[in-house]
C-alpha cells in the first residue's frame, strides 16, 4: 500500500470511530471534497500534489481524533501530521510543507498561506464548505440546535466567509455552488 493509501485509512477509520463528534460524513461530505478540490487546484496552480493531497487529508484530523483539539485543530492537527509522515519516512522538507498547509488552512485564523500548496488546501476548505451546503444546515439545525432563521443565517455566514477566502483559480470553480446556495438561503 501507498503511503497515500496509508494516510487515507488513517483519517477515515478516525472518522468511523465512535468517539468521533461529528460523525462519518466528516470524511463523506467535506474531507473526500476538499482533497478533490485540491487535486484540481494543484494543477491549476501548478503546485506539489503529493503535498496537497496529504494536507487535505489530515487537514482536520487532529479536531475528528480529539474534539478537546477542534478549537485549534489546525495547530494540533500540524503535529498530528509531523507524527504520522516521520512515520511514514517522509522527510524534514515535506513534513514542514505539509504542516504549514495544515496550519494556514483555517479561515477564522488569519494565517499566512505562505505557498501554492497551503492556498490550494485552504481555498479547498472553503470550497468543499459552498458545496455541502447540507452537511452545514445539518450543523446548524441538529448539531447546534438552532432555529430556522438562526441557522440559514449562520450558513449563509458561514459560506461568504468561505468565499472571502478563496483565490482566484478557486472562486472560478465554485461560482455556481456559490451563488445558488446564497440565493437559497436568503429566500
Amino acid at each position: 500500500m501507498d503511503n497515500i493509501a496509508i494516510i487515507k485509512n488513517i483519517v477515515e477509520d478516525a472518522c468511523k470511530n465512535d468517539n468521533n463528534t461529528f460523525g462519518y460524513g466528516i470524511w463523506s461530505h467535506h474531507i473526500v471534497d476538499v482533497v478533490d478540490y485540491s487535486k484540481i487546484l494543484a494543477k491549476k496552480l501548478d503546485a506539489n500534489i503529493e503535498i496537497v493531497e496529504i494536507a487535505a487529508l489530515l487537514h482536520d484530523y487532529a479536531g475528528i481524533k480529539c474534539l478537546e483539539y477542534y478549537d485549534e485543530h489546525h495547530k494540533y492537527g500540524a503535529i498530528e501530521a509531523e507524527k504520522i509522515l516521520k512515520e511514514l519516512n517522509y522527510n524534514n522538507e515535506i513534513i514542514d510543507q505539509v504542516k504549514h498547509c495544515i496550519f494556514s488552512h483555517r479561515a477564522s485564523v488569519m494565517e499566512m498561506q505562505m505557498s501554492k500548496e497551503a492556498i490550494c488546501v485552504a481555498s479547498a476548505d472553503a470550497m468543499a464548505h459552498i458545496k455541502q451546503v447540507p452537511s452545514l444546515l445539518y450543523c446548524a439545525y441538529v448539531q447546534k440546535g438552532m432555529n430556522i432563521d438562526e441557522g440559514s443565517t449562520w450558513v449563509r455566514d458561514k459560506i461568504k466567509r468561505s468565499w472571502n477566502k478563496l483565490c482566484k483559480e478557486a472562486k472560478e470553480v465554485i461560482i455556481d455552488d456559490y451563488n445558488n446556495a446564497i440565493k437559497i438561503l436568503q429566500a
